[in-house]
């Protein structure tokens, strides 16, 4: 795994996506400066706001009940701080959301995950066009997406292919809400597709580098890759507001609740998961169950410290109690720090 890599490219996606959302934002009216009213002449499927220009910001039919819900968002986040910080933490949380999206999308088109079977991103056969774009009338007609065979055609004979593109990527995300509830939303005003941004053809676009910054191998389970990988980028992402949280707090300054998770939610290395696991899963597996042959699979587990003939007796009673413990009826707590 190529972490220098990795580390650039996550450090470069961070600051994009934030620059990108924050321009299509103001093509909604809404900037750092403020979120704009509606402007004479809008009307019921067709909203006007000024954004600083010539001409208005239009918003028409279904992205105006995004719009509502966006600057709602923001309101709420003004409610607990003020409007400049709100806006930059919807914005932050914006930028995250599509990562998070596009990483899980890329790792499962190259692992085969994706129900579809057909890549999102890339091509199985190299070339730059998506395999989703190559076969968009077939996929949306398994798929079931809400994009008829006329318009997709239409739009292939016009070249808007990119138009295309984030039309059938929306519609995959809406589809792996059934799969990844947590992470892709199916939701009508689903204010983040507003603010997509997404493009193939586009050499310094967030997808063009994804697919080509990285080794796809990297992904690969089957190759070199490893789902870490994940945690990686997570873990990249976040290192430049991680430095600057860390910088602030030597200088006494309180970190905000915006910044805490920047501060506290670190990725933990496979190692590190593996040694907690085996000494706390495993010991207490061990102890009902000394003959199992798993233990000989366990590369970071200790073997406890000799104790006293007392602690000893004492010890060999609470395993005789775990003798009859099953897998099911193991419970853990975790504790996070924060």
């Amino acid at each position: 795994m190529n972490k220098t890599k990795i580390k650039n490219f996550s450090i470069w996606a961070r600051r994009n996506l934030i620059e990108v959302v924050a321009y299509r934002m103001r093509f909604l009216g809404i900037d750092e400066n403020g979120i704009a009213p509606e402007m004479d002449g809008s009307t019921d499927k067709l909203k006007l706001y000024d954004m600083g220009t010539s001409k208005p910001a239009e918003v028409a039919d279904k992205d105006i009940a995004k719009r509502v819900r966006l600057a709602s968002h923001i309101r709420e986040h003004e409610k607990t701080s003020d409007y400049k910080t709100a806006y930059e933490t919807v914005v932050e949380e914006i930028a995250y959301t599509w990562f998070n999206r596009l990483i899980a999308i890329r790792f499962m088109e190259v692992n085969d995950y994706l129900p579809s079977g057909v890549r999102v991103l890339s091509s199985e056969s190299g070339k730059r066009e998506p395999d989703i774009v190559t076969n968009a009338v077939e996929v949306a007609e398994a798929e079931g997406f809400s994009i008829s065979k006329d318009d997709i055609w239409k739009l292939k004979d016009e070249n808007k292919l990119d138009e295309l593109f984030r039309i059938l990527f929306i519609q995959q995300c809406k589809k792996l809400h059934e799969v990844l509830p947590e992470l892709f939303d199916n939701s009508q005003d689903d204010y983040t597709e507003l603010l997509l941004p997404i493009s193939f053809i586009d050499d310094d676009a967030f997808i063009r580098h994804l697919v080509t910054d990285i080794d796809e191998a990297d992904f690969n389970l089957s190759e070199q890759g490893q789902v870490e990988i994940i945690g990686w980028l997570y873990q990249y992402y976040n290192s430049e507001k991680k430095d600057a949280v860390f910088a602030a707090m030597s200088n006494k300054v309180k970190v905000s609740k915006e910044n805490i998770a920047a501060a506290t939610q670190l990725f933990t290395p496979d190692w590190i998961v593996r040694y907690m696991v085996e000494n706390s899963l495993g010991r207490l597996w061990v102890d009902g169950h000394a003959d199992t042959s798993a233990r000989s699979e366990w590369k970071y587990y200790l073997d406890e410290a000799e104790q006293t003939p007392e602690v000893q007796a004492q010890l060999a009673e609470i395993r005789a109690g775990r003798k009859d413990l099953t897998p099911e009826q193991i419970r853990f707590i975790e504790e996070t720090v924060a």
